[in-house]
């Protein structure tokens, strides 16, 4: 089970949490992840500076991953045995984690789901003051839901 909302975020090593944030977590080799990665960029779009992913694989892979989807965000590597997932309590992927002002969770979206990742993008604009934003609407092509 993710991260409960209210709960302090757990640092990561090699990121700064300081401030609010957006966490990808995410796998590769996921085939949700793939599916979904046009979408999930444009979190790193509308919020510049304050999104990293996190993935469970070497530095050098998520580097391709992010730059073939177009994830011009920061990519901090997890690797076995996965401190930051567990931390965070990660059991699909994609998982999106939303940090607030605080340093708690305030929201968490799990695998593929257009309403939590617009709500989570909602959240997010409020938070810094920003006008909405759409991650995900139902004539892009993806489905509502797809689990990870």
């Amino acid at each position: 089970m993710a991260i409960p909302n209210g709960t302090a975020a757990p640092a990561i090593e090699g990121l700064d949490l300081a401030g609010p944030r957006i966490l990808v977590f995410y796998k590769t080799t996921c085939s949700v992840t793939v599916m979904a990665a046009g979408a999930l960029a444009r979190f790193g779009e509308a919020f510049p500076g304050r999104v990293a992913g996190v993935g469970q694989d070497p530095p050098a892979d998520l580097d391709s991953f992010a730059a073939a989807h177009g994830w011009g965000f920061p990519q901090i590597p997890d690797l076995a045995p996965y401190d930051a997932s567990n931390a965070y309590g990660i059991a699909s992927a994609p998982t999106v984690v939303v940090v607030g002002d605080d340093g708690a969770v305030i929201d968490v979206v799990e695998s593929w789901d257009r309403a939590g990742e617009n709500r989570a993008a909602a959240a997010f604009a409020t938070l810094l003051g920003a006008g909405p934003v759409s991650i995900s609407t139902p004539d892009d092509g993806l489905p509502d839901f797809k689990p990870g």
